[in-house]
């Protein structure tokens, strides 16, 4: 009994003295000393139980393979180990005259269900998003793809948190240098703690500092797959519900899947608006700062007139027009995030009170830049992804500066340099502006419209899977 006693002392205090940590003698077919060990919060009572009844039946019949079924197994006892299962979720029969340990795998981990995410809400299609589970994911994933060529791989990572990292692919869709580059990555991944998806983000991403997102975020199981079989590979954590997808190229962020449950000109004309929206996003505050500061003979005689009353009755230089209204909008939008759902449409209306009404009034900014902000503002929404969406608002300010100091002629050199990022820019060492550079005629058409599904063997892409390449 002392003997016992001294080794279960051990574990509570290899454990800490948690108060969730369970560990007490039981009693053992042929065994005079044995000890069950687990976490009470990650484990559902019930089920280890009934295992445990099971697996002491089979140890009473004496089988060779008493201890192994589904959901148990034995091997030696090994206090390394042993720690690293519990905090798994496992329970552990210790049976210490052997020097042997019975693993029950049931962990009871809580997680949500699978409701549809509410930053990629549709219209039409699937309304299931993924969860803060990995079994639960890849049924969500697996219902939609059953095939045994979508391959599974599981990492460890972080020294101090054990998270398990996933990162699926369906083999022969996917090139080998694409999941070789994406393993070297994934195994490079060098860090002690690991309890955010964006760590595992930076250390995926070709450029780091760059605005634009080189890895598509999803928590849309449709999504997921719709990617898969394009050949491109899946990333997973169990501690996020978000799926990272690579690579991608910059019009990924474009398409939703309203397009591909839509008709096909319904889907195809949504498409182009998104992408229109990108350059009213970033250029339209751009171009109305250079027009007011250095260009008016651009607009209408009628027109400049109306605006040069307007502006007259300002105290300060569109800029800091602009600003204020940009600055303002940001705030709205960080604390309708922030603040109980109830209260966001209350913020929304105040702050659209305040914006629309109050602040010209005060003479603060003129009513045509409120249309001009307000413009935008709606244009940097439309995009399908939250990161891209809030790249595109970043970018906005510098044009707004260069405009200011250089007009038309600081806004086209802020384009080239761009445009030139855009082209250098790769996702896995793929091209991110493709298929404009490189330019590929057959693939260009599928940035602006959606290809009927009737069409024979045609696969709707934004990249090039394995196999591409014979099929042309």
């Amino acid at each position: 009994m002392e003997q016992i006693e001294t080794f279960i002392s051990q574990l509570q205090n290899t454990f800490y003295n948690s108060t969730d940590f369970v560990a007490r003698e039981i009693d053992w077919p042929s065994e005079p000393f044995a000890v069950i060990c687990y976490y009470s919060s990650l484990v559902n009572k019930k089920d280890v139980q009934e295992q445990l009844d099971v697996v002491k039946f089979q140890a009473v019949q004496k089988g060779v393979k008493w201890p192994d079924s589904i959901s148990s197994s034995q091997e030696e006892f090994n206090l390394k180990d042993a720690i690293k299962y519990v905090c798994a979720g496992e329970t552990l029969i210790i049976l210490l005259n052997k020097n042997q340990v019975v693993r029950l795998n049931l962990p009871d981990i809580a997680h949500r269900t699978p409701d549809e995410p509410v930053n990629e809400l549709i219209i039409r299609g699937s309304h299931e998003g993924l969860v803060e589970n990995f079994d639960t994911n890849m049924a969500l994933i697996r219902k939609r793809l059953h095939i045994p060529e979508l391959v599974v791989r599981q990492k460890t990572i972080g020294k101090n948190t054990n998270t398990k990292l996933h990162y699926l692919y369906i083999a022969n869709k996917v090139k080998k240098e694409t999941i070789l580059e994406m393993e070297r990555r994934i195994n490079a991944i060098d860090a002690e703690e690991v309890y955010s998806a964006g760590l595992v983000g930076d250390y995926l991403e070709d450029s780091i500092y760059s605005p634009f997102p080189q890895l598509l975020n999803t928590e849309r199981p449709d999504r997921v797959v719709a990617n898969l079989v394009e050949g491109k590979v899946v990333v997973l954590t169990d501690i996020s519900p978000t799926a990272f997808i690579a690579p991608v190229t910059f019009f990924s962020f474009y398409q939703s899947p309203d397009d591909y449950n839509s008709r096909v000109l319904v889907g195809s004309f949504y498409r182009i608006v998104r992408l229109l929206s990108f350059f009213t996003a970033i250029f339209l505050p751009a171009i109305y700062i250079a027009v007011i500061s250095f260009h008016f003979e651009v607009l209408p005689l009628e027109l400049s007139q109306r605006v040069k009353m307007d502006v007259s009755q300002i105290p300060y230089r569109p800029i800091i027009e602009a600003l204020i209204l940009e600055i303002i909008i940001e705030l709205i939008r960080e604390a309708s995030i922030r603040l109980p759902q109830s209260l966001v449409q209350t913020i929304g209306i105040v702050g659209g009170l305040v914006v629309g009404d109050v602040i010209v009034s005060a003479g603060l900014v003129s009513n045509m830049m409120v249309i001009v902000v307000a413009l935008t503002a709606i244009s940097s929404f439309v995009v399908p992804s939250n990161e891209l969406s809030t790249s595109v608002r970043i970018l906005r300010f510098p044009f707004m500066f260069i405009s200011a100091l250089f007009g038309f002629f600081g806004i086209l050199i802020g384009i080239l340099t761009l445009f030139i990022h855009l082209l250098n820019l790769k996702s896995i060492n793929q091209p991110y502006f493709s298929p404009v550079v490189p330019f590929e005629p057959s693939e260009f058409k599928k940035i602006f419209f959606r290809v009927p599904y009737y069409k024979a063997n045609v696969q709707v892409t934004s990249f090039q899977p394995k196999g591409h390449e014979e099929k042309k």
